[in-house]
């Protein structure tokens, strides 16, 4: 498995990318299928706890993410295109547990709507996956709030994308 994670930054576009030794058929189920998202999804030390997935445009995906301090964090995708097994396109958010848009819990600037645009490409066996966000509809404070926190993005994706490889290896 190619363990290399490489981020790339341009004014509000976070990218990142990792490529994995499975097939791109292998990554998009453990991608799109709430048993598979419910053993690996999240930073490292998280734990998803509840998930309700809807797969198709105007669908949604609402999941609960237990901290390693114990703490509950709700995140919710509202799918736009969905074109298996390449590309998955989604607004993604903060949740409340009843699905209702929030605040980032600790980062209380950050734009409310993220696009998320995943690609998986295939070569030789191998997929890359690559991980696109901009914000939607930002004010100009959340702009720069989103360009703040690419260190963050990256440590988190970094480990999201960890315990994904772990996963895969099972």
């Amino acid at each position: 498995m190619d363990t290399m994670t490489k981020n790339t930054t341009a004014l509000n576009e976070f990218v990142t990318y990792r490529v994995f030794n499975a097939s791109a058929e292998r990554l998009w189920r453990a991608w799109t299928e709430r048993e598979q998202l419910m053993e690996w999804f999240g930073p490292e030390g998280y734990k998803m706890t509840q998930a309700k997935l809807d797969l198709r445009p105007g669908g949604i995906f609402h999941y609960a993410l237990r901290s390693p301090e114990g703490k509950e964090l709700w995140g919710k995708w509202l799918f736009r295109e969905i074109a298996a097994p390449q590309q998955l396109v989604a607004v993604v958010s903060f949740s409340n547990a009843q699905g209702g848009i929030t605040r980032h819990p600790l980062t209380q600037g950050w734009p409310l709507e993220v696009l998320s645009t995943t690609t998986f490409k295939e070569l030789d066996g191998k997929t890359t996956v690559t991980v696109r966000w901009t914000p939607l509809d930002a004010s100009d404070a959340e702009l720069r709030t989103f360009d703040e926190e690419y260190a963050s993005m990256k440590q988190g994706w970094n480990g999201t994308f960890a315990q994904l490889a772990a996963y895969l290896d099972k």
